[in-house]
């Protein structure tokens, strides 16, 4: 028998530039931040939660299983399960799929999903072994194993570069989007959309404690520099440029999901219900262009189209994701990332396949359908479809 999967709490922290507010705790103690928040606000007792999958990529210097660390930190029972997972930039929607399969098979009833990175602590790797002679290289643990192509040997935004030449995506048109996507983080702010998910972390300080409440990337747009800064990937002409992409951050989201049946039992209220779920691969260069596989494959399965879709959430790892996914799907702009994407809230890297449903959540209206995606490196994206209740 299938058991409907159900979303009852839907928790974030505010995204921390990277060496920004946020860089003196580590990724798991974001993870912990976020999940005791979504139980506190749910009135879920820990104890309920019988397993959890949680997205973190750059794991070097971590320490042991990333995800029982938030579980436990949390307030988790130790007889609980924890699994780390690690699908690049879509590993926190990843999660959530497992724990909905979790619950559809009837394997477990209370699972919590959720992802989180922090880019300021990813360290530096050197050999293990000495040269015999001369010098060796220290490798950037965050651009090694986050952001290169190891099949292209090269950045991701190579990728975007090829995408946007393929779709005829300009500039001006990355520009416009970027710009958008500020202003709509900025209004989302301040109107209070962002309040009922956020989970405030507090710093601790010599002089005191300082509490963080916001997004931070936001708030560092200069308008009128947008469209001066030189292309980031390809020289002289190209078209992604550090305005119309992502930045390096850190942050966590937390999920409890349950069955339909143990949250009737529990009295409790869910935000949402899991209606379908997808992946796609495609060629590694091709991975701006995953979204555009994998959406219409979760819609396909629920039994909707595109017009259905009140909210798109499509993660902004660079503007041109965005644009080809409304080109080649046809999706009104004024549908996606309504209180802005990525591009201007930030993208820690583990944490935004997650983060992106969170806010899903909290801003559809009932009995209306959502779907997002998420592009990852390697040529993937994961999607997936949710109904307000």
């Amino acid at each position: 028998m299938a058991h409907e999967a159900v979303i009852v709490a839907a928790s974030r922290t505010p995204v921390g530039s990277i060496n920004g507010t946020l860089k003196s705790l580590t990724a798991p103690q974001l993870g912990v931040i976020a999940l005791k928040h979504a139980f506190e606000t749910s009135k879920v007792d820990p104890a309920l939660a019988e397993e959890i999958y949680f997205g973190n990529v750059v794991q070097a210097g971590v320490g042991q299983s990333p995800a029982r660390q938030v579980a436990l930190g949390a307030g988790m029972k130790t007889s609980s399960d924890a699994t780390t997972i690690n699908k690049v930039c879509a590993s926190g929607m990843k999660s959530i799929m497992l724990a909905a399969q979790s619950i559809e098979s009837g394997y477990k009833s209370v699972v919590v999903a959720g992802g989180m990175e922090s880019m300021s602590n990813a360290p530096f790797l050197i050999p293990r072994t000495n040269p015999v002679f001369g010098k060796f290289e220290a490798k950037d643990s965050l651009e090694n194993d986050g952001l290169w192509d190891v099949y292209n040997k090269f950045a991701m935004g190579n990728c975007g570069e090829a995408a946007a030449e393929k779709h005829q995506i300009t500039r001006e048109q990355q520009d416009a989007h970027c710009i958008e996507s500020y202003k709509r983080a900025e209004r989302a702010w301040k109107s209070g959309a962002f309040d009922a998910e956020i989970a405030p972390v507090t710093i601790k300080g010599k002089k005191g404690d300082t509490v963080v409440r916001e997004d931070e990337e936001y708030k560092r747009v200069i308008y009128e520099k947008i469209p001066t800064l030189s292309p980031s990937f390809k020289k002289p002409n190209g078209t992604i440029t550090p305005a119309n992409s992502s930045s390096l951050n850190d942050g966590a989201s937390a999920l409890i999901l349950m069955s339909a049946e143990k949250a009737k039992e529990l009295g409790l209220k869910p935000l949402a219900k899991i209606v379908s779920y997808s992946d796609a691969g495609v060629e590694p260069i091709d991975f701006p262009i995953a979204p555009t596989v994998a959406i219409p494959k979760a819609l396909e399965r629920a039994g909707l189209t595109v017009d259905d879709i009140s909210l798109f959430e499509i993660n902004e790892a660079f503007s041109v994701v965005v644009r080809i996914a409304e080109k080649v799907l046809g999706i009104d702009p004024a549908k996606i990332n309504v209180n802005g994407g990525a591009v201007a809230l930030g993208h820690a890297i583990g944490n935004s396949g997650s983060r992106i449903i969170v806010s899903l959540v909290h801003a559809l209206k009932s009995g209306q359908y959502g779907a997002a995606g998420i592009c990852n490196g390697g040529g993937a994206a994961s999607a997936l479809v949710i109904q307000k209740l």
